[in-house]
């Protein structure tokens, strides 16, 4: 809610049972508040309600909630702004950019990577390789530039959605250099500069940056422990009337949640009313990792959705293959937009792609076994050396969004690093800043690499935390 006003029923909701830990109620408060603000529970920016409409909310006295407020202004969590009143903010010590890394793919020199979220190839690549060279010849005899795709590897993906029960026809797909550059053509075409998009927080970082590339304002709505808060997205719709949103609603990355049904169908409608054209990225939908029935797809329940699928989390990044399925009023438009980023997303990479969707239902199975092993060997070695650390067992996707018991995550970094664990910081996953009490590991390692990996983890985390705030600020400074 960034940018809002907070109502002070809400603010109430989010602070829970705060003055349950003992001592003086105003430092409590402030405390509680400080790490809603912190963990992006509360976005920097938002308008905390007034000194008096929270001491009739929480029933305490005014000099309880006047001294909560000076202390978080003491410590830069809040500012007093003439006609705006409180407004958080996040210390300048606090930076979201803390804990980017290499691309994925660079030499780690050997280091243990929780950064990148991948997988390798999965079998049977290098016979699609070889079985789309026989084809190669026929295309050579043309210029070789394709806007919207080959007509083979439409039509396969057009079959996908078909088969989910979402009527789609190869007209409606436009096959993209991957699934950020989806992303960017439907921005740039659905949004003008200075248009707010929407998005959750945390999310994911890349796809942030090419919106905000786009010229357009991100307006992030802060997720809930359990997931989605769709009262809260529903009313930053309302406040903010987004032109465009970009949500992940399939294993969310990073917290690995999955929209029901019910939630999509309610979320569809808000967008409906406040014409928000909903971008909704769907790279992870094939990882359903406990054999889950799958909710129907976002654009089931509005037909004005724009849907971003991609094979480089299901099969391989380096093929480097996504699409847009795109209403068919808008197909023109899209294409318009594309033709000033490329041309077209190279005719090789299309016709292996085609034949590893025809034989995805023998393909995958394989695929969602191996992270299945993973992603348990992960939680075990969690729960075993890193007791204290929270997460929720995610059903699908690549990575485990886990809560630290302090807001360390960007001092862990630096200490991490230096034990042989490159690791992001959940700061880079937020919008406008926080979450530093959240890390992301991803589980696309083989398990013995993971178990090590951890081990490494939780000695870093016991050097920090037992050095206390000094160590906290060096480690800092040597990744800032």
């Amino acid at each position: 809610m960034t940018g809002q006003q907070l109502p002070a029923s809400s603010l109430t909701g989010l602070l829970g049972a705060w003055s349950d830990t003992g001592g003086p109620a105003y430092r409590a408060l402030a405390e509680r508040l400080r790490l809603l603000i912190a963990d992006g529970r509360i976005m920097p920016g938002s308008r905390l309600p007034s000194e008096r409409e929270l001491t009739d909310a929480l029933g305490v006295s005014r000099t309880t909630v006047a001294s909560a407020y000076r202390e978080l202004r003491d410590r830069g969590y809040l500012t007093s702004r003439r006609g705006s009143g409180s407004v958080t903010a996040l210390p300048s010590r606090i930076e979201p950019e803390l804990g980017r890394h290499h691309a994925p793919g660079i030499d780690t020199g050997g280091l243990y990577d929780f950064t990148c979220a991948a997988s390798p190839a999965v079998p049977g690549i290098s016979t699609a390789v070889a079985e789309a060279l026989e084809d190669l010849p026929y295309h050579l005899a043309t210029p070789g530039y394709h806007p919207q795709g080959l007509p083979a590897l439409r039509e396969e993906i057009a079959a996908s959605y078909q088969a989910r029960g979402l009527p789609t026809s190869a007209d409606q797909i436009i096959v993209t250099a991957g699934a950020l550059a989806a992303t960017s053509i439907a921005i740039r075409a659905m949004t003008q500069i200075g248009d707010r998009v929407l998005t959750e927080s945390p999310t994911h970082p890349n796809s942030v940056d090419a919106i905000r590339r786009s010229g357009a304002r991100v307006v992030a709505a802060p997720m809930s422990p359990g997931g989605w808060d769709l009262p809260l997205l529903e009313a930053t719709i309302r406040q903010t009337a987004p032109r465009a949103a970009w949500l992940v609603v399939d294993f969310q990355n990073p917290t690995g949640r999955l929209m029901s049904a019910a939630d999509r169908q309610r979320l569809a409608i808000a967008f409906a009313r406040s014409r928000t054209t909903a971008i909704i990225d769907e790279t992870l939908y094939e990882l359903a990792l406990d054999g889950q029935q799958m909710p129907p797809p976002f654009a089931a329940y509005d037909p004005g959705v724009i849907t971003i699928g991609s094979v480089s989390k299901s099969f391989w990044g380096g093929l480097r293959i996504g699409w847009l399925r795109v209403p068919e009023p808008l197909v023109a438009r899209i294409l318009d937009a594309r033709a000033s980023m490329d041309l077209g997303a190279p005719v090789l990479e299309q016709l292996v792609v085609a034949r590893l969707l025809r034989d995805r239902a023998s393909i995958l199975p394989e695929r969602r076994a191996g992270l299945r092993e993973r992603r348990d060997a992960l939680a075990s070695a969690l729960r075993s050396v890193l007791p204290e650390w929270k997460f929720t067992l995610p059903g699908g996707g690549l990575s485990m969004w886990c809560e630290l018991p302090a807001p360390v995550g960007s001092s862990l970094v630096g200490v991490a690093q230096r034990n042989g664990v490159l690791l992001v910081a959940g700061t880079r996953f937020s919008p406008e800043g926080g979450l530093e009490t959240f890390m992301r590991l991803p589980y696309t390692q083989d398990p013995d690499t993971l178990r090590h990996a951890v081990e490494l983890l939780a000695a870093s985390y016991g050097q920090l935390t037992e050095r206390g705030p000094a160590a906290r600020r060096t480690a800092s400074a040597l990744i800032a």
